[in-house]
């Protein structure tokens, strides 16, 4: 059996390196990586072409099994990876979540620009978000764009890196399964309009309920954030505005349970078209 090296100490520079990438943007763009913690979302980070730069477990976490599947995986990838045992201490100190897996991997980022973006469908549905903020909710707006299989999610005026660990967790990995662009909104509204996208603002201002329109052409469903809304460049140049009837006092919702109510009245429209 091949015998991996080990870090020891916290204190390994190693670790220091990779505890700046966990906790600081900055770091993780100058240096254009990120920490992946979880083996489901290493496996799908691999399966989805990202390039893993380094390998790191502590074997008295991570099963034998589990270990076997990972490193076939990344054997598979252009770059060699060799992979290395972290003490208890050290893993301790890396570690994001409190029940882990015993897996902490080092990725190379992608490029997110607009003029990246490849989407080959007929009539592409995407679903664009303006300025989110939480990592929790741009986590679960990834998450429920994997489930429905849209073409593509738009950030708009980002205001958290895409490759914030709190973001990887809340998609479960949907951050690696999902097409992501981002641009200021100008430029978004720009590239939806030269794709000829039907652009729904989700707004209450001159609205209409959102199962009045149809989503079966190419279609952008726009959100903002629940605490402002969207800038007034979406309410004006959009399409229609549309909005989810609500029954009771609250006139707003979670910015992630929105949009799922949106993109899956677009998927039930489409699959009855």
């Amino acid at each position: 059996m091949e015998i991996h090296p080990v870090i020891q100490s916290a204190q390994n520079p190693k670790v220091k390196e990779m505890l700046r990438l966990k906790e600081k943007s900055r770091a993780r763009t100058q240096a254009q990586k990120f920490i992946i913690e979880g083996v489901r979302e290493l496996e799908l980070a691999i399966d989805c072409q990202y390039n893993i730069l380094e390998f790191y477990y502590e074997p008295t976490i991570l099963s034998a099994d589990a270990l076997s599947g990972i490193l076939k995986k990344l054997a598979a990838q252009p770059i060699a990876v060799s992979p290395t045992i972290l003490s208890g201490a050290a893993f301790e100190k890396l570690a994001q979540r409190s029940s882990t897996e015993g897996i902490i991997a080092v990725a190379a980022t992608k490029s997110h620009a607009l003029s990246a973006l490849k989407v080959t469908a007929k009539n592409p549905l995407y679903l664009v978000a303006e300025a989110p903020e939480k990592p929790g909710n741009i986590g679960a707006l990834l998450r429920t764009a994997d489930a429905a299989g849209i073409d593509a999610v738009i950030i708009a005026n980002p205001k958290t890196d895409l490759y914030n660990p709190n973001v990887i967790r809340s998609s479960v990995g949907g951050v690696f399964t999902v097409a992501v662009a981002m641009g200021t909104s100008k430029e978004v509204l720009d590239f939806l309009q030269a794709a000829k996208a039907n652009v729904y603002a989700a707004a209450l201002q001159a609205s209409k309920p959102h199962t009045e329109v149809s989503y079966t052409g190419t279609t952008a469903i726009v959100v903002g954030t629940e605490a402002t809304g969207l800038e007034a460049i979406w309410l004006e140049q959009s399409n229609q505005n549309i909005r989810i009837p609500m029954r009771g006092k609250i006139d707003s919702m979670n910015v992630s349970v929105a949009a799922g109510i949106l993109i899956f009245e677009a998927i039930r429209q489409r699959d009855i078209s």
